[in-house]
This record gives structure tokens, C-alpha cells and sequence, in this order.
């Protein structure tokens, strides 16, 4: 080997001395840098926000801060006792999410024409208060979004409990074509409220079928100075319908079919409950023919009549000494069997999430706050309409509303309509004109003896035809 060769082999071991060095040294530097990575990245896990169903209210607020803090959600609600009841829990919402509540609260003659002028315009709503007579149409019109996968999300906690919620709200309020596109917070059904002082006088017994009611309406009409048979809802328009389906599907009637759409006011039921009605309401006040569910409320809470059949939500008003004069006089019965069976009605409100919501996810926090089954008793107590079973069935709450009892039971019932494919609530997004301009119009000429009942029910088939073609 020559002096020349050595001298270069040498010069080459050194320079790979020196690059394994480097690539070692590299290597170790990788490793570290790796292992601290893995390490700062177990520190972002632990820090960003995990959402888990099972996280207590506190740890849910936490991780829910985290991420909404600063945000301000705008709410679209009806002046309403559950709406003052949302305001009042607002505060400690605030407090705990960091979420910001604005609210714009309006008379609901207002509230849908200004809902709809928003999802078009400004875009701002992001969690609105919807009639469950407006659902159909809200969903029909893709206003709102479908809320299965928010209530199924790990932002909805264990202690929401969605199937608390009373099943005939959550199929017969919440819901259409089966699909949830709303929460319920404001539920009625409909009951018999009578006064159990003259019941007793008279040795009668609540009524538990129609023509009993019917009876009990014509004894007590007149039987003592300026008490009349029954109050109900009759003014001309929506309050007439409301009224009449009252009583309508409990003789087998409908205004609409269920899987056609088409109207049945010319079916049989349907004209044997327009002839109950006007019957029975012969034996109201005599300006019944302007009652909504006010003036027939009114009429029961000063004495004037012997029966009351209506909204559930009137009830809080009924047993205000403050309110009702014979608020210590009244008890309560499910609805009366008819023809057709057991029926009850249905109706009341959701909250829902806007199509054109920007916030989406920071709204299905306030709603899964305000509405779970750990914030139930609090929304109650704060002048909130009850919707879920727990509700219903507490003890203590049962001793300042005794009715809640028959108001779940009636809520069964009015569940059994939903099982058998009857929605209370007719499904059609121009359900509005068709209980203003045809049920309700027609009905009230019939009240008035301008036209008969079945004319009554044949006009209004016309002219629902004409209006969904």
C-alpha cells in the first residue's frame, strides 16, 4: 500500500468518523425532539376540549367554555311562561358556559312572520321558539335542521335524558315525518275541569264518556242563577277549530288524511263531531260564540259555568285564588270517551335550531342545558310548562298542581293516538289557512245557525281542496 493510498483512506475514516458522529448525535436529537413532541402533545390532549356523556354539569360547563366562551347566541322566543322561566336560568348559563344570551322576545301574533323575515335576511336567529302547529311547515321549508345528532352527540350528557321527555310530545310536537325537529318546552294536552261543588250538590259524577258530558252540560245549564253547562273555545277562526278538535277525534273525525294529505271533513266522524259540538255549545255563555281560550277560561274562573274543557296550561291560572274565585271548587278528569274511542289533544311548543344559524353547535348547548332532566325541576319551579315524565310524577311539585296526575294520564292517551298513525296536530305546512279560513269559518256559520253542521263540514272540504292543490 502506497504512502499516497494510506493518506486518502485515512482522510476518508475521518470524515466517516465524523458524519456517523453527526447522524448519531442527529438522531439522538430526533429522538428527544420526538419523545418532547409526544409529550407536548399529551399536553394539548389534555388541555383541548372532550366532550363526554358522562361528565357531571360542572366538568361539562368547563370543557363547554373552552370552546364557546365569547360567543353570543341570538334567540328568537314568544312572551311566554316558559320563556321567563329561560330568562330567569340565563344568568347561571352565562356564568358557567361563558355563552352570551340575546334575546328578542315578541308577542306570538309576531313571532313567526319575524322568524321567517330573519332566516331570509339577516340571518341572526339561532335558536327560535316554534308552536307545534308551525312545525310542519318550518320543516316542509327546511327553516330548521334536524336535531337527532346533536341529541346523540357527546356534547348531550347522560344527564339530559331526551326520553324523559313525555312520549306523546316527543312523537306528536317534536317531530315531523319522523324526523325530531324539535324540543319540546311547552306542552298541553286538554282536560275536563268541573266544579266539584255543585257536582256534589247534585250527586253527579265527572263524565266519562260524551254524551254524559253532553248531559251534564244541559242539567247544569240554567240549574242555578247565571251558571251555564260548559266553556270551550268557539270564536270565529283558529279558536273555533282548536275547539272542535277538542272533541273531534274522540268520534273518529280528522280534518286531513295522514298518509294522503287530503281533507276528510266529509267522512262520517268527522261530520257526527261537528253536529256534537254545536250541540253541546248551546249550553255555554251565551257569548260564547267569542271565546278563545281566554274568554273560556275566564268564564270558568268567575263562576259562570259548571264544566271547563281546555288547555292544561290554563291550569296555574285556575288555581290562583287571585285569578279564579272558585279556585278551591275544582277538580279534574282525563277526556271523555266518544265513538271513536279515546282521543286527547296534543299541542304546545319546541325550540329549534335555524337552517341559516351560524351557531349551531353553541345553540344545541343552550338548548340541552335549558331543557335537560337536571334542570327540569328548576324550569318548573320558575314558572315553566312541563314536558317530561319525571315532571309529572315528582311528589312535591304534585302538591302545588294536583292535576298533574290526570294531565299524565291524559298525555297517555293523546300518546295513543300518535301510536295508532293520528298526529293531533294535523301535518300540512298550510294547516294555519286551513284552520282560520275553513274549519274554523265554516264551524263558526254553522254556531250562528247560518248554516247547518254537515254543510258546515262540506264547505270547509271544498275549500281545503281548493287551497292545497
Amino acid at each position: 500500500m502506497s504512502a499516497d493510498f494510506k493518506k486518502i483512506f485515512g482522510i476518508v475514516i475521518i470524515i466517516l468518523c465524523i458524519l456517523s458522529a453527526y447522524m448519531i448525535r442527529t438522531k439522538l436529537y430526533t429522538n428527544d425532539n420526538c419523545d418532547q413532541a409526544k409529550i407536548d402533545t399529551a399536553g394539548i390532549s389534555k388541555n383541548e376540549m372532550k366532550f363526554s356523556k358522562d361528565l357531571k354539569l360542572e366538568d361539562w360547563a368547563v370543557q363547554v367554555k373552552k370552546k364557546f366562551d365569547g360567543i353570543t347566541i341570538h334567540l328568537s322566543f314568544s312572551d311566554h311562561p316558559s320563556t321567563k322561566a329561560f330568562k330567569i336560568m340565563g344568568g347561571e348559563f352565562e356564568k358557567m358556559t361563558g355563552i352570551r344570551l340575546n334575546w328578542d322576545i315578541m308577542d306570538e301574533n309576531s313571532l313567526k312572520d319575524k322568524q321567517f323575515i330573519d332566516f331570509y335576511g339577516n340571518k341572526t336567529y339561532d335558536v327560535v321558539m316554534i308552536d307545534g302547529f308551525w312545525l310542519s311547515e318550518y320543516a316542509n321549508k327546511k327553516a330548521i335542521v334536524p336535531i337527532y345528532d346533536f341529541i346523540n352527540s357527546d356534547m348531550t350528557p347522560v344527564w339530559y335524558d331526551y326520553n324523559d321527555i313525555i312520549p306523546a310530545y316527543r312523537n306528536g310536537i317534536g317531530k315531523f315525518n319522523n324526523v325530531i325537529y324539535g324540543i319540546p318546552i311547552a306542552g298541553e294536552t286538554r282536560v275536563v275541569g268541573y266544579r266539584k261543588d255543585l257536582f256534589q250538590k247534585y250527586a253527579k259524577e265527572p263524565p266519562k264518556t260524551m254524551q254524559e258530558m253532553l248531559e251534564l252540560a244541559k242539567f247544569f245549564n240554567n240549574k242555578e242563577d247565571g251558571v251555564y253547562g260548559i266553556a270551550m273555545r268557539a270564536k270565529q277562526g283558529v279558536p273555533f277549530a282548536s275547539g272542535f278538535m277538542t272533541i273531534m277525534y274522540n268520534f273518529g273525525g280528522r280534518i286531513l288524511d295522514e298518509k294522503t294529505g287530503r281533507p276528510t271533513m266529509n267522512e262520517p266522524g268527522t261530520i257526527d263531531a261537528m253536529n256534537f259540538y254545536i250541540e253541546l255549545l248551546k249550553y255555554s255563555p251565551p257569548d260564547v260564540s267569542l271565546y278563545t281560550h281566554e274568554e273560556s277560561m275566564r268564564a270558568f274562573a268567575s263562576g259562570k259555568t259548571a264544566m271547563w274543557f281546555d288547555a292544561t296550561g290554563l291550569i296555574p291560572l285556575l288555581s290562583d285564588p287571585r285569578k279564579c274565585v272558585v279556585s278551591d271548587k275544582i277538580n279534574y278528569t282525563i277526556p271523555p270517551k266518544g265513538p271513536g274511542g279515546d282521543a286527547a289533544a296534543l299541542a304546545g311548543w319546541n325550540i329549534g335550531i335555524p337552517q341559516s344559524s351560524r351557531n349551531k353547535d353553541a345553540a344545541w348547548i343552550f338548548i340541552a342545558y335549558m331543557t335537560s332532566k337536571l334542570k327540569s325541576d328548576e324550569y318548573v319551579r320558575n314558572s315553566g310548562i312541563p314536558v317530561r315524565t319525571s315532571v309529572y310524577q315528582n311528589k312535591e311539585l304534585i302538591k302545588t298542581n294536583p292535576s298533574y296526575p290526570v294531565q299524565l294520564e291524559s298525555l297517555k292517551i293523546a300518546n295513543s293516538l300518535v301510536d295508532r298513525g293520528i298526529s293531533w296536530i294535523p301535518s300540512s305546512p298550510k294547516l294555519g289557512v286551513i284552520l282560520e279560513n275553513c274549519v274554523g269559518y265554516y264551524g263558526s256559520l254553522a254556531l250562528n245557525g247560518k248554516i247547518s253542521p254537515q254543510e258546515a263540514c262540506l264547505k270547509a272540504q271544498e275549500k281545503i281542496e281548493e287551497i292545497i292543490k
